[in-house]
C-alpha cells in the first residue's frame, strides 16, 4: 500500500472560544488571575503597590527579594493579567497597579491573610518638601497642591482619551487669572498647557506643563518659596505656608 492512498484521520484542534462554554471562561480567567497572585514574590509586589505610589522595576525587585530580570518576568505577568501598568516617564519605567479595582480585589484578600506593606522613600526629606521639576513644582507641596486644585473643582481631566491631559474649569481660569498668570497667553505656548507629571518621591502627580511653570513662577516672584543655590530644593516662606493655606487650604 502506498502511503499516498493511506486514509489519514483529519485532527481535530481544541478552540478555547468555541468550545468552552462561558461559565467556564469565567473561571479559567479567575484562576490565572488567582495564580499570578499567589506567586509570594508578585504578591509583595502588588501589597507593595497598595499605598496607590508607583515603583520602578529596581525598587520592586528589592521589594520581591529576587533578581532585576526575575522581577521583570514577574511584572511582564502582571501585565498580562491587568494587575499592573507602567508609566514611561523619560528613561524611567514606573509600575502602579491597573485601577482601584485591583486593589479592591488585594484588600479583600488581605482581610483573610492580614499583614500589610509600606513604601518609605528614601528621597532626602529637603527635597520631599518641595523641588523643583524642570520648570514646575514637585515634592509633598507639589502633590498637595495637584490634589486640591483637583479638589476645588479648578483643574479636571481634559477632553482627549488622555486622562493625564488637564484643563481648567471656568472657577479655575478666575483663580489663576487672579494670581497673574495670563491664561490666554499660557494656552499659546508650544507645549502641553497642563497635565499630571508622576512625582519622584511621591509617587503620585504634580501639575506639570505650561501651567504648572506658570505657578512656579508666580510663587518664586511672590516669594512664596525660595529656590536653594545648586539645588533643586525649595524652601517654602512663612508668607507662602499662609498663602497656600488661605488661597488652596493647603497646610504645609
Amino acid at each position: 500500500m502506498h502511503m499516498g492512498s493511506m486514509p489519514v484521520a483529519e485532527q481535530k484542534h481544541f478552540v478555547y472560544d468555541q468550545s468552552m462554554p462561558a461559565e467556564e471562561h469565567f473561571d479559567v480567567a479567575v484562576s490565572r488571575i488567582a495564580t499570578a497572585i499567589g506567586e509570594p514574590a508578585r504578591a509583595r509586589i502588588l501589597y507593595c503597590l497598595m499605598d496607590g505610589h508607583a515603583r520602578t522595576s529596581t525598587e520592586l525587585a528589592s521589594v520581591a527579594d529576587v533578581s532585576p530580570s526575575t522581577t521583570s518576568v514577574h511584572l511582564n505577568r502582571l501585565k498580562t493579567e491587568h494587575l499592573v501598568k507602567v508609566l514611561v516617564q523619560g528613561k524611567h519605567r514606573y509600575y502602579s497597579l491597573d485601577g482601584p479595582h485591583v486593589a479592591s480585589a488585594l484588600e479583600g484578600l488581605s482581610v483573610l491573610a492580614g499583614g500589610s506593606r509600606k513604601f518609605v522613600p528614601n528621597t532626602p526629606s529637603r527635597l520631599r518638601v518641595a523641588r523643583t521639576c524642570y520648570d514646575h513644582m514637585a515634592g509633598a507641596v507639589g502633590v498637595s497642591l495637584h490634589d486640591r486644585l483637583m479638589t476645588l473643582g479648578w483643574l479636571q481631566t481634559g477632553s482627549s482619551d488622555d486622562e493625564s491631559e488637564y484643563d481648567l474649569t471656568p472657577e479655575g481660569t478666575i483663580r489663576f487669572e487672579s494670581l497673574g498668570i495670563d491664561i490666554e497667553a499660557t494656552r499659546t505656548l508650544r507645549r502641553r498647557f497642563a497635565c499630571a507629571c508622576l512625582d519622584w518621591s511621591e509617587r503620585r502627580p504634580h501639575v506639570g506643563g505650561a501651567l504648572g511653570a506658570a505657578l512656579l513662577k508666580i510663587a518664586l516672584k511672590r516669594r512664596w518659596v525660595i529656590q536653594e543655590l545648586d539645588s533643586r530644593a525649595l524652601d517654602v516662606t512663612s508668607l507662602g505656608r499662609r498663602e497656600m493655606l488661605s488661597r488652596f487650604g493647603i497646610q504645609v
